[in-house]
């Protein structure tokens, strides 16, 4: 089966870091470009970062110079450094997995809290 279980979720000051976790198991990982998404209540869900499977990257604006998405084929696991958080951080950090990068076959985990105090 296809799983992605992200980890590393928590609460954390204004100003602190996280480092959150995707490992995915049940697809072949190189093949698939990796997405972080975020939902805070009462907004639409936002893509905070993607990394193709050729490594290219993208960030949300309002994360730049902050966040770095990163793979690790051999351990079929993507991360997500977050640094200087701020309370505007907060929401529920998903992952996406995306065949090929093309829409057509994803998959999603089951996500993780992250709080940011001010």
């Amino acid at each position: 089966q296809v799983q992605l279980v992200e980890s590393g979720g928590g609460l954390v000051q204004a100003g602190g870091s996280l480092r959150l976790s995707c490992a995915a198991s049940g697809i072949s990982f190189s093949t698939y470009s990796i997405g972080w998404y975020r939902q805070a209540p009462g907004k639409q869900r936002e893509l905070v970062a993607r990394i193709s499977k050729r490594g290219s990257i993208t960030y949300l604006d309002s994360v730049k110079g902050r966040f770095t998405i990163s793979r690790d084929n051999a351990k079929n696991t993507v991360y997500l450094e977050m640094n200087s958080l701020k309370p505007e951080d907060t929401a529920v950090y998903r992952c996406n997995a995306d065949q090929d990068g093309l829409g057509l076959i994803i998959y999603w985990g089951q996500g993780t809290q992250v709080t940011v105090s001010s």
